[in-house]
C-alpha cells in the first residue's frame, strides 16, 4: 500500500510520527497535471476503447459490451444532452441520473461526463419524497430515467428523459463527439449522502478528486486491462463510484451480478469464482458473512476490498486473496485511508483502517483543533486531494463542515471534519472508533457500541452481533445487542453476561440479546438499524431455564422488577442489574420493598442479593427478626 502521508508540526508530540512521503503530489499540482489532455476518466476510457476497441467493459449476465460500443454510446449520449442544453459553463450543469444498477446507467453516467455536466446518482428504489427532496435541491438541467419512474417523480425545472421511450432518438445521434473544454475543478458527480437534520445533502465532487482516487487505486491494487471487477453497489451509494471508474480507465471488464445474487453471501461468493473476478468491493456487513465461508483454492480473486463500516472480524489464514479495508466519507471522495489486513489472532483489538492514502493527510485532533499523540482518541479530520468542494447549496454547513487547514502553508487547503472518533496507533496505522455521535449515554456513561460488539463477537457462539440502546416506554434506556449466532451454537443471556463481564464494566453489559437470523441489510449492503426489531418474548435469549416464583415474597418482588424494567417476566434467577437494572431504579425498588414489606434494604444489599431468589431471602430474614423483636399482639397484625 502507498505510505502514509501526513503533517507533523507540533515536535512535542510523544511516539513515532510518520513523515511526508517523497512522491507527495500537491493539489495545486494534481489540478495542473488533471488540466491536459486525455486527463480526465471520460478521456481515458476513450483511450482505452482505441487501443482496445473489442475487449468487454461491461458484462451484465448475457449482455456484454465492448469498449468501442460503450464509447460510441457514451459519445452519442453526450452529443443528445449537449444539443438540448447542457454545457460545461452552464451554473446549474447537472444531471441526474435515476436508474437501477445496469450497463445503461454506467453508459449514461460517462456520457454526462463527456458532455462536459457533472452527474446526480439517484437510486430508484428510494421513497419518492426523498428522490423528490434531492431533486428540488439539486435544480438538475436534466433527469434520465425510466417512463415509469418518471411518473412517481415530481415536476420540475427540469427535461426529462426517459431512456424506453426517447432512447431511439438518443442514439440516432452521431458517434463522433467534440469534447468540450473543462477544468480540473468542474464537478464530475453529485452525490447525496445522509445528514443528521433528517435532510440528505449534496456532495460536489470535482475531476481533481476522482482523478486522485482513480490513480491511487490503480498503483495500490495493480490494476490493469486483464483484471475483471465486479459491481455490486447500487447507483446512489458512493461506493459504486470506485468500483466503476478506476477499472474502465484502465481498460478492465466490469461485471454486474443479478439482484438476488449481490446480497447472498453463497450465491456471491459462487458467482465471484465462477466469473473469475480479480477485485472486489463488498460492504462490511457483507463482506464479515462472506470471510466465514469456504473458499476454492483456485479463486482469481487477488483482493476483497471492504468498508463503509466498523471491520470486527480478521480474515482466516487460508483465506486465497487478500483482505483490505479502507474508510472514506462521501465528503472525500469515497476512500481516506486503506490497509491490508492479516490474519490475526490477537482477541484483544479489531482491524484497523489502514493509513492515508495517496495525496492525502489524516489528523487526529483534540477540541482545539490541536494534534493527539499515538494513542490518543479524537476527532478524525481529512485533508489533501480527496476533499471535495463543499455541500450543494449549503454555503453555511460547508463552512462548518470543511475547515481552513492550519496545518499547511498552501493556500486554499481545507480539512474535513469527519465526525469520527480514531487514533493513530505506534506503528502508524489508525483504530476507528466509531462515531461521536453514535456514542451512547446511559447514566452519565458514555459508551461506544462497537467496543461492546468488539468484545461480544469473540464468544464462540457469535457469529455477528450489534449493539444499541432503547427505552421501549421506559423512562431509562437500556443497551440491547442482537446478534446472530453460529451454525448449531446455542446459548444463554446469562452466559453472554458473563463472558462480557469478564472484560467490560457492568454498564457496558447489554440487559437484553435478541437473536436473529442474520443482521437487516439496506439494499446497498449496509447495515439497517431501522428495520432491528423490538425485544420480546419470542425474540429475546433467556436463560437456560425460567424459574417462576414460587413463594409470596418472590411473586410481589417479580410483579415489581417486571414493572419497574417494562418486562413481561422475570425468573427468580436472573440478575436486576443485568436485565437492565442501576442504582437509580434500585432505588425505587427498595422503597417499594420498604412499602410492601415494612423492611428497610440498604443499596448495597440490591448489589450483593441481585436475584429474586436472593432478595426475596434477605426480605423473609428482615421480616423475621423484625417479628421476633415485636410483642405477641405486633406479630399477629403485622402476619395478618
Amino acid at each position: 500500500m502507498p505510505d502514509q502521508v501526513r503533517s507533523t508540526n507540533h515536535s512535542s508530540l510523544s511516539g513515532p510520527r510518520p513523515e511526508h512521503t517523497a512522491n507527495r503530489i500537491s493539489c495545486r499540482e494534481i489540478g495542473q497535471r488533471t488540466a491536459g489532455l486525455n486527463s480526465f476518466v471520460h478521456d481515458l476510457v476513450a483511450n482505452r476503447a482505441a487501443a482496445t476497441p473489442d475487449a468487454p467493459a461491461l458484462v451484465a449476465g448475457a449482455e456484454m459490451i465492448s469498449y468501442r460500443e460503450l464509447d460510441a454510446r457514451a459519445n452519442q449520449i453526450a452529443n443528445y444532452l449537449q444539443r438540448i442544453g447542457v454545457t460545461p459553463n452552464a451554473p446549474d450543469n447537472i444531471v441526474g441520473l435515476c436508474l437501477d444498477r445496469s450497463v445503461d446507467a454506467v453508459a449514461f453516467a460517462l456520457g454526462i461526463l463527456k458532455a462536459g455536466a457533472a452527474y446526480l446518482p439517484l437510486d430508484p428504489a428510494y421513497p419518492a419524497d426523498r428522490l423528490g427532496f434531492m431533486l428540488n435541491d439539486a435544480r438538475p438541467r436534466v433527469l434520465i430515467t425510466q417512463q415509469e419512474t418518471a411518473e412517481k417523480l415530481p415536476h420540475g425545472s427540469w427535461h426529462t428523459l426517459a431512456i424506453d421511450r426517447d432512447g431511439a432518438e438518443i442514439f440516432l445521434e452521431p458517434v463522433d463527439l467534440n469534447s468540450p473544454e473543462i477544468t480540473s475543478e468542474h464537478l464530475a458527480y453529485v452525490i447525496y449522502t445522509s445528514g443528521s437534520t433528517g435532510q440528505p445533502k449534496g456532495v460536489e465532487t470535482t475531476h481533481q478528486n476522482l482523478l486522485n482516487l482513480i490513480e491511487w487505486h490503480q498503483d495500490a491494487f495493480q490494476i490493469n486491462s486483464s483484471d475483471r471487477a465486479s459491481l455490486l453497489a447500487g447507483v446512489g451509494f458512493d461506493a459504486a463510484v470506485w468500483e466503476t471508474w478506476p477499472y474502465l480507465a484502465a481498460g478492465s471488464a466490469l461485471f454486474l451480478p443479478e439482484e438476488r445474487t449481490r446480497l447472498s453471501p453463497e450465491l456471491l461468493r459462487d458467482w465471484l469464482v465462477a466469473e473469475g473476478i480479480t477485485v472486489s468491493f463488498l460492504p462490511t456487513a457483507l463482506a464479515d458473512r462472506v470471510l466465514t465461508l469456504e473458499w476454492p483454492t483456485n479463486t482469481a480473486l487477488r483482493y476483497l476490498l471492504t468498508g463503509a463500516e466498523t471491520l470486527r472480524r480478521f480474515p482466516a489464514g487460508n483465506l486465497p486473496f487478500q483482505l483490505v479495508n479502507n474508510y472514506g466519507p462521501t465528503e472525500c471522495t469515497v476512500v481516506s485511508t486503506s490497509g491490508i489486513v492479516s490474519p490475526d489472532s490477537c482477541v484483544n483489538k479489531m482491524p484497523t483502517i489502514g493509513r492515508p492514502i495517496r495525496n492525502t493527510q489524516v489528523y487526529i485532533l483534540d477540541e482545539n483543533l490541536s494534534e493527539l499523540p499515538a494513542g490518543a482518541t479524537g476527532e478524525l479530520f481529512v485533508g489533501g486531494a480527496g476533499v471535495a468542494r463543499g455541500y450543494l447549496n449549503q454555503p453555511e454547513l460547508t463552512s462548518e463542515k470543511f475547515i481552513p487547514n492550519p496545518f499547511s502553508a498552501e493556500s486554499g487547503s481545507r480539512l474535513y471534519r469527519t465526525g469520527d472518533l480514531a487514533c493513530y496507533l505506534d506503528n502508524g496505522e489508525i483504530e476507528y472508533l466509531g462515531r461521536i455521535d453514535d456514542q451512547i449515554k446511559i447514566l452519565g456513561h458514555r459508551i461506544e457500541p462497537n467496543e461492546i460488539s468488539a468484545v461480544l463477537d469473540r464468544h464462540p457462539a457469535i457469529e455477528a452481533s450489534l449493539i444499541t440502546a432503547r427505552a421501549e416506554g421506559c423512562s431509562e434506556k437500556r443497551l440491547v445487542a442482537y446478534v446472530v449466532l453460529n451454525a448449531g451454537e446455542q446459548t444463554a443471556t446469562v452466559a453472554l453476561q458473563e463472558f462480557l463481564s469478564e472484560q467490560l464494566p457492568r454498564y457496558m453489559v447489554p440487559s437484553v440479546f435478541v437473536q436473529l437470523q442474520s443482521l437487516p441489510l439496506t439494499q446497498n449492503g449496509k447495515l439497517d438499524r431501522a428495520a432491528l426489531p423490538a425485544p420480546d418474548l419470542e425474540n429475546t435469549l433467556r436463560n437456560d431455564v425460567f424459574v417462576a416464583p414460587r413463594t409470596p415474597i418472590e411473586d410481589r418482588l417479580s410483579a415489581m422488577i417486571s414493572k419497574l424494567l417494562d418486562l413481561e417476566q422475570v425468573s427468580v434467577a436472573d440478575n436486576f442489574f443485568l436485565l437492565g437494572g442501576h442504582s437509580l431504579l434500585g432505588t425505587q425498588l427498595i422503597a417499594q420493598v420498604r412499602a410492601a414489606f415494612g423492611v428497610e434494604l440498604a443499596l448495597r444489599t440490591l448489589f450483593d442479593s441481585p436475584t429474586i431468589e436472593q432478595l426475596a431471602f434477605e426480605i423473609e430474614r428482615l421480616v423475621m427478626a423484625r417479628i421476633e423483636a415485636m410483642t405477641e399482639d405486633e406479630a399477629e397484625s403485622l402476619l395478618a
